[in-house]
């Protein structure tokens, strides 16, 4: 028998050593055991529960968070609304539902889309909370290199990004602010339909329960078809006709993609309102030259004339810049002239005498002030420079990178933050829980707006809001018959614009606006403003008999 003769290849040897070292495309058992483990973890056949709190033990997410994440994947699978009031941590439920999905492997693509101010903000919450790899897209990137990009729709829909854009394939769209895509006819809202996507996140905390074709056009975001198409449904529901609640079967659909938590129905409540008016007297020479102003401008139209004597009732300032440009540009200043020097004149002012003694009497503890003019917060800045209390400025001429160090500057050095209204959006500030509203906002949801940078998800202490009027002036008109009369204080403002739509009231501030401008003295602008007060009041207390009724039947 001959012997065999077996060769041996050692070039198979050599290579698969080599392959063995390098990790492909074989791997070595280290690595094959550690991907067998990660694998055999995120194994779940039920597909019930939230994997991701196990990867996120620093976090403690409230009830209703977990319950919506859960709400959201296993029966609305990706898709839905998320119309929280505000302060309950929609962002949060946001990051979990999106830390959810990654760690089950079903997302690994994903796009947000914010208001340019709050982009470093969703990447600094997504990376620190969640550990989410999220970067905010930058100008030489390109768009296929992210795997979580955060961005503004305003960059997203312009080219050379929309083209990029929307020839990706997302695993998850989020897009924050979601209510401002109410409109179909805009080119954002075209944008944002056309985009591919897997699972589909919209943020709001004014949902437009009350005006239907807008609640369609966000639902035919996420779920094309979910409402029939745009000529049933406004043969069926009319254009702004009902409330969601007058139809079950509507409100079945809508309840299919939308989860909103109130305030009243979380533990959230655990951290209380305490409201306090500051009535302010104007001294004697402020006083005169309020009525001074007043009678100067009676020939000036309604709006201007309103708006002159607001800004003397927030700063002298404020209102002399303004005279001093319309002097300026319609080459009147001889005739302004005298009512110029007499704002000129006036001593600091009584408001921002008393701001100095309601800080003082706070004590060393963080405050947000906001006022509604820029000149004011300047004053303010100043004012407070002079009494040896530190504050930093917060408004919406400053860049991201800006804002992002003034919330840090706030948060770690000074002690006050004067913010004008671009403050009332998006920052969070729930380290802080003093809050004075030194000028009074028109529109109540505005308000809200501002008491929900510190009354949110997070803030552990009780809130103190301090609401600035000054008597015998415009504002302490607007003051007792809307404000105190309506209890828009001591209340979250959760129905208030489902109530202005059926009042056929898009506009609170306008409203108010034109009830001054179109009344002949301030009698009957208190009458006007009393009718619409008493007419809120009495939608208020029709929506809450309707709610105990439908509490009742159930």
């Amino acid at each position: 028998m001959k012997p065999i003769d077996v060769q041996k290849d050692l070039s198979f040897i050599e290579q698969l050593e080599t392959n063995l070292e390098k990790n492909g495309p074989f791997s070595g058992w280290e690595l094959f055991s550690m991907a067998y483990e990660a694998e055999r973890t995120m194994m779940n056949p039920a597909f019930s529960g939230l994997q991701a709190k196990k990867y996120l033990p620093h976090m403690n997410f409230l009830e209703h968070q977990e319950s919506t994440a859960e709400q959201v994947i296993e029966q609305m699978n990706g898709r839905a609304i998320l119309a929280d009031e505000v302060g309950l941590g929609k962002t949060i439920e946001a990051g979990l539902i999106l830390k959810e999905y990654m760690i089950r492997g079903q997302v690994k693509k994903a796009l947000i889309l914010a208001p340019a101010s709050l982009v470093n903000q969703w990447v600094r919450e997504l990376n620190e909370k969640f550990y989410i790899p999220a970067i905010a897209h930058r100008k030489n990137y390109n768009w296929d290199q992210y795997e979580v990009a955060v961005t503004s729709i305003d960059k997203a829909k312009r080219s050379p990004h929309r083209e990029a854009i929307l020839d990706m394939d997302y695993d998850l769209i989020l897009i924050d602010e979601a209510h401002k895509l109410k409109n179909h006819k805009t080119k954002n809202y075209a944008f944002v339909r056309s985009l591919r996507k897997k699972y589909c996140l919209l943020l709001t905390a004014t949902p437009v329960q009350n005006k239907l074709v807008e609640i369609f056009n966000l639902v035919s975001i996420l779920k094309p078809g979910h409402l029939g198409n745009y000529e049933s449904f406004r043969e069926t529901y009319g254009k702004d006709g009902k409330d969601i609640a007058e139809d079950d079967y509507l409100k079945t659909l809508i309840q299919k993609v939308m989860v909103r938590n109130t305030r009243k129905d979380t533990s959230l409540r655990d951290t209380k309102r305490n409201i306090e008016t500051i009535w302010v007297d104007f001294t004697l020479e402020e006083k005169q030259t309020y009525e001074y102003l007043d009678n100067q401008i009676r020939s000036f139209s309604g709006f201007s004339k309103i708006t002159y004597l607001r800004e003397l009732c927030s700063s002298r300032e404020a209102c002399y810049l303004s005279l001093k440009k319309l002097a300026d540009e319609n080459n009147i200043e001889d005739d302004l002239q005298p009512l110029l020097g007499a704002i000129e004149q006036l001593p600091h002012h009584a408001k921002a005498e008393k701001l100095i003694e309601v800080i003082k009497k706070i004590g060393d503890e963080k405050v947000i002030i906001f006022t509604e003019y820029r000149a004011t917060q300047l004053y303010l800045q100043w004012m407070l420079k002079q009494h040896g209390i530190t504050s930093v400025p917060f408004r919406g001429g400053f860049k991201s990178g800006k804002k992002d160090w003034m919330r840090q500057l706030f948060q770690n050095h000074a002690q006050v933050l004067i913010a004008t209204e671009a403050g009332g959006e998006g920052i969070n500030l729930q380290f802080c829980n003093y809050m004075i509203n030194y000028d009074l906002p028109w529109n109540p949801m505005r308000l809200e707006q501002r008491i929900g940078r510190i009354h949110r998800y997070g803030q552990e202490k009780d809130v103190h809001i301090y609401n600035f009027a000054i008597r015998e002036t415009i504002e302490e008109h607007v003051m007792k018959l809307l404000y105190e009369k309506i209890n828009l204080f001591e209340q979250v403002i959760g129905h208030l614009d489902a109530i202005l739509a059926e009042l056929e009231i898009p506009d609170m501030e306008k409203e108010i606006q034109n009830i001054f401008s179109e009344s002949a003295s301030f009698g009957e602008t208190k009458i006007k403003l009393d009718n619409l007060s008493a007419v809120i009041q009495n939608k208020q207390l029709e929506a809450e008999n309707q709610k105990e009724q439908h509490y009742g039947n159930t």
